[in-house]
């Protein structure tokens, strides 16, 4: 198979995962869609090496790793997270409901490793997964391997649906709250208009720079550098404390827009988040290659296992931080389940309810200035943060 005919057959794959995640609305997310037909390819015609043969080795991938997290880092502001520290408290308390349900029951179910292997992937995404498959395969667990890449393929058909339900009673219950006037509209805070696509400022540092200097490969540098400073970091500490590189790409890429030597979002401002993505995507779904149907077979129990077991305490753990703090169940729930598959899809699912429950603009104003926010501060929380941060913690465990 020539380099260009494998490149063309798996970017076409993740289009038709992308094809019917927009045909159902996101009912089916994307991820599963290709999760399911590489597998499919791998027990049929692909070669075991279609992945590096379409020119994404693992050297690539790593170099995307680092450009992706740092990346991830220059989204935070904490400045502009202040006005949602609600949102963050029961997000993080879902995280912690998961944590607490695995390690209480899933233990007397799995065995060990499993369990520190799912948490990651579960709470996380590409990143996470693609930390606690490397580290299985590592520790000698191809099996665990597999398995970390399944659970975040599958866990978002378990939490797109939950989160509609749960979005679609929390719109109804403020539609009638507005229509007895006993709501109004809240501001957007300015992190949610920068997240769906407002323009910002270029970093302090280079403001005097002209733009025609500013290129993408400028942009490019920058992030390479700030990523290789948290992997001198982590090379340098590494004799007292070991911090995977990765968690430190977030840290620094936090230090690096305070401090203006980074804009916000630069890999998308240089023109290669798509790309990067891609290329992640295509480097995830090549761990798959060594699940065999005996395998998918072997992996089934404890998969579904660990996301009912994960979800029912992280239901729980929301709740009660939820009715703590006057948040309403459904929102609190809604908010939590973000952990399952982060920004766009927390976005497009909000959007797509809104639109759902009324056609009058003023309703829907009010409904996206209520659910909106929150829910994309507890994606970017639970998936760019959190997860990583596990997912560096847990690989230690294996």
């Amino acid at each position: 198979m020539s380099q260009m005919l494998a490149l063309a057959i798996l970017i076409l794959v993740l289009f038709i995962g992308e094809a019917v995640s927009i045909r159902t609305k996101a009912w089916i997310p994307s991820i599963f869609v290709s999760g399911v037909l590489f597998l499919l390819g791998f027990w049929t015609f692909f070669p075991p090496e279609i992945v590096t043969l379409a020119g994404v080795p693992p050297a690539v991938a790593v170099m995307l790793i680092y450009l992706l997290i740092t990346n991830m880092g220059t989204l935070l502001s904490l400045q502009e997270l202040k006005s949602q520290w609600k949102t963050i408290l029961i997000a993080i308390s879902g995280i912690l409901g998961i944590i607490a349900a695995l390690f209480g029951i899933g233990t007397l179910l799995f065995d060990f490793e499993t369990v520190v292997v799912a948490i990651p992937p579960l709470v996380g995404g590409l990143v996470s997964a693609l930390i606690m498959s490397e580290g299985a395969a590592a520790a000698g667990l191809p099996t665990l391997a597999v398995f970390a890449i399944v659970i975040y393929v599958v866990q978002g058909f378990a939490g797109y649906p939950l989160t509609s339900i749960m979005l679609k009673r929390e719109g109804k219950n403020l539609l009638k709250r507005y229509r007895n006037n006993e709501l109004t509209a809240k501001q957007m805070p300015g992190e949610q208009q920068e997240t769906i696509g407002k323009p910002v400022k270029e970093p302090r540092m280079f403001a005097k720079m002209p733009d025609k200097y500013n290129t993408d490969f400028f942009k490019f540098f920058r992030l390479a550098f700030v990523g290789y400073l948290a992997y001198l970091t982590s090379v340098l500490i590494a004799p007292v404390v070991e911090i995977s590189p990765f968690v430190l790409c977030l840290l620094f890429g936090v230090i690096a827009r305070s401090i203006g030597f980074l804009e916000r979002h630069p890999l998308q401002k240089a023109n290669g988040f798509g790309f990067a993505i891609m290329g992640l995507l295509l480097f995830i779904f090549d761990g798959l290659k060594n699940a065999t149907p005996s395998m998918m077979v072997e992996i089934m129990y404890p998969l579904i296992g660990c996301i009912v077991i994960g979800v029912a305490g992280m239901y729980i753990f929301s709740l009660i931080v939820g009715k703590l703090l006057k948040v309403s169940k459904e929102m609190a729930f809604a908010v939590s389940l973000t952990a399952l598959y982060g920004f766009p899809a927390d976005y497009i699912i909000t959007v797509e309810v809104i639109n759902s429950l009324t056609k009058d603009e003023e309703e829907r104003e009010v409904l996206t200035s209520h659910m909106l926010p929150p829910m994309l501060v507890a994606g970017f929380i639970t998936v760019t943060i959190v997860s990583v941060i596990l997912a560096g913690i847990f690989v230690g465990f294996l």
